[in-house]
């Protein structure tokens, strides 16, 4: 049983550890500070879905259906295009938004406080909706999750659930970790500059994930 729980998880870690696009997001979100438990719980969540959908079997039903992962992978290019343009929007027209640092960040960061507030300003459901979108419009997440994973857990036997709970337990340290541990990037990222330096980086990797969706 311990060595079917530390296989998933091992097998899980290394499948999201991966720089892409959800990723990129949780570390952007962590860096704002803005939604943090709730958006890595949205991953989390959803990882743990796709697993169990993968262990179960009902992989097979997408496998039999190769049209459906067509739609999934040009809809995950439009929406990872869209989202690279409104990142390099935000660093060629930068709003002034910096991160606030604590109690005494008023007299560090020459931005004014409207300035600061603008890092965490943005509501909730949009945030999760962005997050749902790059999670379920992104055909690698079912071919890494549903396909290998399942695969792969199809091969523990009666062990597979703990397999799975490995796998899910992988996603869990691994997403929270990331948003949370983000926060510490914040003193690189106290001015204006730094962010659009961060939004031009998040827009070319969204581009290069794009292709490879057409192109892979």
């Amino acid at each position: 049983m311990i060595t079917a729980v530390l296989a998933g998880f091992g097998l899980g870690l290394s499948l999201i550890v991966a720089i892409g696009a959800q990723n990129m997001f949780v570390l952007r979100q962590g860096i704002r500070r803005e939604h943090v438990v709730a958006v890595a719980a949205v991953c989390a969540a959803s990882d743990a879905v796709l697993i169990v959908v993968g262990v179960s079997g009902l992989g097979l039903a997408v496998h039999a259906a190769p049209w459906l992962v067509e739609v999934v992978r040009w809809a995950g290019f439009a929406f990872l295009v869209g989202y690279a343009v409104l990142a390099a929007r935000r660093a060629l027209r930068p709003t002034g938004a910096t991160l606030a640092m604590g109690p005494e960040s008023d007299a560090v960061l020459p931005s004014t406080r409207a300035a600061q507030l603008t890092a965490t300003g943005t509501r909730l459901a949009p945030v999760l909706a962005t997050c749902l979108a790059l999670t379920w419009l992104n055909p690698h997440v079912y071919l890494d999750t549903v396909f290998l994973l399942g695969s792969v857990a199809s091969a523990q036997g009666d062990l597979r659930w703990w397999f799975a709970a490995g796998a899910a337990t992988a996603s869990v340290v691994w997403f929270f970790g990331l948003a949370i541990g983000a926060r510490y990037l914040g003193r690189w990222l106290a001015t204006p500059r730094a962010w659009r330096i961060l939004d031009g980086v998040i827009a070319l990797v969204m581009v290069a994930i794009a292709v490879s969706l057409v192109v892979g």
